[in-house]
């Protein structure tokens, strides 16, 4: 059983981050389904609302259910040939004010764009007389090897991820900035206003309030 104010959704159960069932309709919220029988290590049970045409997907694949990520906005960033050796990635948000600052940034440290010369393209291998002489692209990603049709032909991007610390309930826009070894800034590319919604926290206790034989219904406690 789950309390929701959301009008026009239908409900999604997850159980350990696999689909268990869609509620008949938008205003249904309790359902049964089958858990593990282990004693060995806590069942999670989700409940996620989504659009009526999406009620019948099985969107687990599409859902990051860990606790630990409960909180967190993962940044992927793409990694073009483009991007000089030398070059970092600085993350900046607006802390949920709706203007992001430019003053501090969100990263503890820099995100070196190419940590390791070799995966950078060298010379002819990249757009002609761009590249830097004396690196080979044998640890480049190839074509249909990385994000693909988003790199150059025959050298296709990889793609950077970047997840920020856990954050509080709100609404918060990022932006990611490229600086070369000079200090020569591009200009702050900046995401839409993005939700952040916490998972509640694990029930600490349960105990039983009431059993109703009748009904066969059990009423727990939980704290």
């Amino acid at each position: 059983m789950w309390q929701s104010a959301w009008e026009g959704k239908y409900y999604q159960v997850y159980v350990n981050g696999r689909y268990a069932g869609t509620a008949v309709d938008g205003q249904q919220r309790k359902m049964i389904v089958q858990i593990p029988t282990s004693f060995e290590s806590p069942v999670r049970i989700e409940v996620f609302a989504v659009e009526p045409e999406h009620a019948a997907i099985d969107l687990s694949s599409e859902i990051e259910s860990s606790l630990g990520q409960s909180g967190r906005v993962r940044i992927d960033m793409l990694r073009g040939q483009s991007l000089p050796i030398g070059a970092t990635a600085r993350i900046y948000f607006d802390n949920g004010s709706g203007e992001i600052s430019y003053s501090e940034m969100l990263n503890d440290s820099p995100i070196r764009t190419w940590p390791a010369c070799q995966d950078k393209a060298g010379f002819g291998m990249s757009t002609f007389g761009a590249g830097d002489f004396g690196y080979d692209s044998a640890a480049a990603a190839g074509f249909g090897r990385g994000s693909f049709a988003h790199g150059q032909f025959g050298l296709d991007a990889d793609t950077m991820k970047w997840t920020s610390p856990a954050l509080c309930a709100g609404n918060y826009k990022f932006a990611v900035k490229v600086v070369d070894e000079v200090g020569n800034e591009s200009n702050g590319i900046e995401t839409g206003q993005i939700t952040v919604i916490p998972a509640p926290r694990p029930a600490e206790q349960v105990s039983i309030t009431s059993f109703d034989k009748q009904t066969n219904e059990l009423v727990l406690a939980i704290s």
